[in-house]
């Protein structure tokens, strides 16, 4: 029953990152599931555990990364919450800053 709820929530979170809904929730959800996987926590059926346990975490460091990143330019994250972006403003030159 657990392996089909694991299944089942990796599933969901897998569309919910497609569809770039809910990408806070969703990345760290599927981080904890995937860092449970391969620190042993969950139990699932595997034939081969090492490269099991390597693509678990490599599942895992990239929902982390997406965590850190945001939703992109196009998801529907973006639209519901509305374009973000960084203005740097320029700073202002004083004869000090001449190049040589």
């Amino acid at each position: 029953m657990l392996i089909l709820t694991v299944a089942a929530l990796s599933s969901i979170c897998g569309l919910l990152l497609l569809f770039g809904l809910f990408n806070w929730f969703t990345s760290s959800l599927g981080a904890l599931i995937s860092l449970g996987t391969a620190l042993g926590l969950i139990r699932v059926p595997m034939l081969n555990v090492s490269s099991a346990k390597v693509s678990a975490i490599f599942t895992a460091v990239m929902a982390i990364a997406l965590l850190c990143l945001g939703p992109g330019a196009y998801s529907l994250d973006a639209r519901r919450h509305g374009h973000r972006e960084i203005v740097i403003p320029a700073r202002p030159r004083t004869s000090d800053d001449s190049p040589l």
